[in-house]
């Protein structure tokens, strides 16, 4: 099992061979290899779930907030 962040791809960036994202993670813009989802695209507006600078899945809004809420429940240290 891995802890993933989810953000919304900003832009492909040039170069890379199409492999780095600008993606804004809680307010900020970062930069993730998204060469793991070769098989299915990404997009500006695409939601990514990121591990370690890789985005290893892809979802959508909804997933992405329950990732979110998730990751805050952790931080916090509350029960189910």
């Amino acid at each position: 099992m891995c802890l993933g962040i989810p953000g919304q791809v900003v832009e492909i960036l040039d170069g890379y061979h199409g492999q780095l994202a600008l993606v804004t993670v809680s307010g900020e813009d970062r930069k993730v290899n998204i060469g793991l989802l070769d098989e299915d695209p990404v997009h500006p507006g695409d939601w990514v779930i990121i591990h370690m600078g890789l985005a290893v899945e892809k979802t959508d809004e909804a997933g992405a907030a329950t990732a979110l809420a998730g990751l805050n429940l952790l931080g916090r240290g509350e029960q189910s």
